[in-house]
């Protein structure tokens, strides 16, 4: 399938939204926004085939009924009422065919950012919202620890070698705090200084891929004594397990 394009198109501050082309025809996935999409179908010359939405929020479904009101095509989701213009309802170990595009894709249940998020997985490619950042993870808005613990290791599971598009630029400051928590892992030097290289390119720094983060992001790391160690100090007593500590650097994390 070398044929196949995926193409980011930028809106709002950071969001990616990811076109995935073959021929004319494409695949959107989570248009938070229509009139970037919108002009980017028009000046490939791409038809619509269908879009993939991996949770509700409006920087990922804003665009769907203006883009769908002009260019029928279905709508994939995970079962939540808050996605407009959601067409058809997928859950964990659905498949999905693109036939325009000849590829499928295997939907992932992976709650934690919100309680209904899912991610799509095919072709070598993960499009996975806001769950798996490159180098990071999401907040937790309705999930727990737990659940992203869960959703985080079933995603790690898949080959090394996948492509992992997420939806936000938020690359080099996962970086930046992983180097805080993962003081001695020299990999993430490595990955700064490609990834600033890129954005002065004005370059986007995904894809990554599952080995790289296996490697080097410590929300897929928890079990690392590196990490263990890094949370225990930052919280001031032992934590017992994995999901503590990720419960912990996602709480520090998200005070910086």
């Amino acid at each position: 399938m070398n044929d196949i394009r995926i193409t980011p198109v930028c809106a709002f501050k950071d969001n990616y939204v990811w076109v995935v082309s073959r021929g004319a025809s494409a695949v959107v996935v989570d248009p938070g926004d229509a009139r970037p999409v919108a002009e980017h179908l028009h000046a490939e010359g791409l038809q619509l085939a269908a879009i993939l939405n991996t949770h509700h929020h409006l920087d990922h479904v804003g665009g769907n009924a203006e883009l769908v009101a002009e260019r029928a095509a279905p709508v994939y989701g995970p079962d939540d009422a808050r996605i407009p213009a959601l067409t058809q309802r997928v859950g964990e170990g659905q498949r999905i065919a693109i036939a325009p595009l000849g590829i499928e894709f295997s939907v992932l249940e992976i709650p934690g950012h919100t309680r209904t998020h899912i991610a799509y997985y095919g072709a070598g490619m993960l499009f996975c919202g806001d769950t798996l950042f490159a180098c990071g993870c999401g907040r937790l808005f309705e999930g727990t620890p737990r659940q992203m613990h869960d959703s985080l290791a079933k995603l790690a599971r898949l080959p090394d070698a996948t492509r992992v598009y997420c939806g936000h630029e938020y690359t080099l400051s996962n970086i930046r705090f992983a180097k805080l928590v993962d003081t001695e892992n020299p990999l993430l030097a490595e990955w700064e200084r490609e990834a600033a290289a890129q954005r002065a390119r004005n370059e986007p720094t995904v894809p990554s891929t599952i080995g790289r983060e296996k490697a080097a992001n410590p929300f897929l790391r928890c079990s690392e004594q590196a990490i263990a160690r890094s949370a225990s100090k930052h919280a001031g007593h032992a934590l017992a397990d994995a999901v503590e500590v990720l419960a912990e650097i996602r709480e520090w994390k998200n005070s910086l």
